[in-house]
């Protein structure tokens, strides 16, 4: 049987968000704690024969309406790497909340792929209501629906392997159709859990992100994470500031932009 090679594995992180309370980051989370900041990641999974881009976060307008900061386009901030998003065969949207898939545009040769039930609830009747259409943005949405009339969207339905060392496997949970993505690095297999968990205390204190779809497939999705990871040190929270700080950056220049998941993280002070 002929090796499979392992990915190089990095987040970039072009966004914040701070000043949150801890009631925004945990469900019955207090008013008056403060809680973690945010940042917004987009990731990368590249090897001689493949570059899979993994969300392509969100433009300034949106950053604007949605009192975020952007730090860097993400197509900017793949350019750091050396990868032209302009080039980029492939890309993996975990799900269609602004932040994961804006900028679509920027990919202009790209196939999509995603899960088909996170397309139907965010092009279908839910969207009627605010309380449900709110993480969404129109506009992404719309460009992906333009995609799909382009023949440039695969569609996925629960756990699918995209070529040999990275699958997708749907959680659910925050949104209906998220989907984590497994990736075999040298260091063993990393899950990149997106929203899934968007912080490290949501997951390893089972402890529910305000905005969710489905609480019973978010809990279920902790376990997931767990499952399919080398380790829990292998699974990597959407928005967590930690990651800039708990993993090396490829070169001295991108410390705080890109980290390398693909090696062991430091030890948490």
């Amino acid at each position: 049987m002929t090796a499979i090679e392992p990915f190089e594995l990095f987040a970039i992180r072009y966004g914040t968000n701070s000043g949150r309370l801890e009631c925004q980051n945990v469900l019955g989370g207090a008013p008056d704690k403060m809680g973690s900041d945010l940042s917004y990641y987009v990731w990368v999974a590249r090897r001689s024969d493949a570059v899979f881009v993994i969300d392509t976060g969100m433009d300034q307008a949106t950053a604007d309406a949605r009192k975020r900061t952007l730090l860097r386009r993400p197509a900017d901030a793949l350019a750091l790497l050396g990868i032209d998003a302009k080039a980029i065969d492939h890309v993996i949207i975990t799900h269609l909340h602004f932040d994961h898939a804006g900028t679509l545009g920027d990919f202009p040769r790209a196939r999509f792929h995603v899960q088909d039930g996170e397309v139907s609830f965010a092009t279908g009747r839910c969207m009627c209501h605010e309380p449900l259409r709110h993480a969404y943005d129109v506009e992404h949405v719309v460009s992906f629906v333009r995609c799909v009339y382009a023949g440039r969207v695969a569609f996925h339905e629960g756990a699918e392997e995209i070529v040999p060392g990275l699958t997708v496997h749907r959680t659910g949970g925050h949104a209906k159709g998220l989907q984590v993505v497994r990736v075999l690095t040298k260091r063993g297999h990393v899950v990149v859990a997106s929203d899934a968990s968007h912080l490290y205390q949501n997951m390893e204190g089972r402890l529910a992100f305000p905005v969710v779809h489905s609480i019973e497939d978010l809990m279920e999705g902790y376990e997931t994470l767990y499952r399919l990871a080398s380790s829990p040190d292998h699974v990597i929270p959407g928005h967590d500031p930690l990651v800039m700080s708990l993993y090396p950056p490829p070169a001295p220049e991108l410390e705080g932009i890109v980290a390398r998941l693909d090696v062991p993280p430091r030890a948490r002070g």
